[in-house]
């Protein structure tokens, strides 16, 4: 078959199909379902096709393309929108099954560099804060499908920046696929959670941004309908099981809450997040008469 323009120009027969799963691409690619792989390669691994159109939309340069003969020859337009210099590699069914982390893969997996995480309590604030906007701050949310279903939300809601205490790697694969690739579009920062109350506390102090803490009904928040969420905003939300931590509840300017019936005990973290993250759009479309 024809190869597209995104072969790099390497020793190897870039049209030579791999089909063991000893090959040392197949054990680099599987070492990046790790932290520590992600971490020494410099790399992260997007899985199917709709991460990897998505990553192309965004200006993301794939490193390795790892694709069947039955992907490529269903998907030669998304082939030759990727840029010079992506290593294409034909494999078969079971080395694509092998690199995946998913069971049933759809034919292509690729490496990317990750986007940049911002660390330290002040690096980059003065100019996340050089404007009005909407934060989005998650004290050690644990499980991947959660932190990648609230990226995924965040960023419809027009959050501007997302803030991570510890948790869930925010590139990992199940992140990844749960963000439908949000988590490459979203500015991250990520840090300890006394950086994170740091950090929040200056946007408080000196930026004038309201920080919502969320409680559980119980504890009396108020109902998030009745605030006014188009002034500058951080959100913040607690783990899944311990909730936020009592050092971040202590900075918030106010505490909301989804109220809901009793028959069940809470909701989940990312359940919750949707109708405040979204309220904010609801109030600057449909202002209070």
């Amino acid at each position: 078959m024809e190869l597209p323009r995104c072969v790099a120009t390497t020793s190897s027969d870039p049209a030579a199909l791999i089909s063991s799963r000893r090959n040392p691409l197949v054990r680099q690619l599987r070492f990046l379902h790790e932290g520590r792989g992600r971490r020494e390669q410099g790399l992260l691994l997007l899985e199917g096709t709709h991460l990897l159109q998505e990553a192309i939309r965004l200006g993301q340069a794939p490193r390795h393309l790892l694709a069947t003969e039955a992907w490529m020859d269903t998907h030669p337009l998304l082939l030759n929108a990727l840029p010079p210099g992506c290593r294409l590699h034909r494999v078969s069914e079971e080395v694509l099954q092998a690199v995946a982390s998913t069971q049933h893969p759809d034919g292509v997996v690729a490496t990317l560099v990750p986007p940049a995480i911002a660390s330290g309590p002040g690096d980059g604030l003065a100019a996340a804060t050089s404007a009005p906007g909407f934060w989005l701050v998650l004290d050690t949310i644990q499980d991947p499908g959660n932190l990648g279903t609230l990226m995924r939300t965040a960023l419809a809601a027009g959050v501007r920046s997302l803030w991570l205490a510890d948790g869930a790697d925010p590139f990992q694969p199940k992140v990844l696929r749960a963000s439908a690739g949000a988590a490459l579009a979203l500015p991250l920062w990520r840090g300890t959670r006394a950086e994170l109350a740091e950090r929040v506390l200056r946007l408080r102090d000196r930026h004038g941004v309201q920080l919502l803490a969320t409680v559980p009904p119980e504890q009396g928040g108020q109902p998030y309908w009745q605030l006014d969420w188009t002034a500058p905003t951080a959100l913040m939300l607690g783990s899944e099981g311990a909730g936020l931590a009592r050092e971040l509840q202590a900075l918030a300017s106010q505490q909301v809450t989804v109220p809901h019936s009793p028959a069940v005990e809470s909701l989940n973290v990312a359940v919750a997040a949707a109708p405040l993250l979204l309220e904010r759009l609801r109030q600057e479309r449909m202002p209070a008469s």
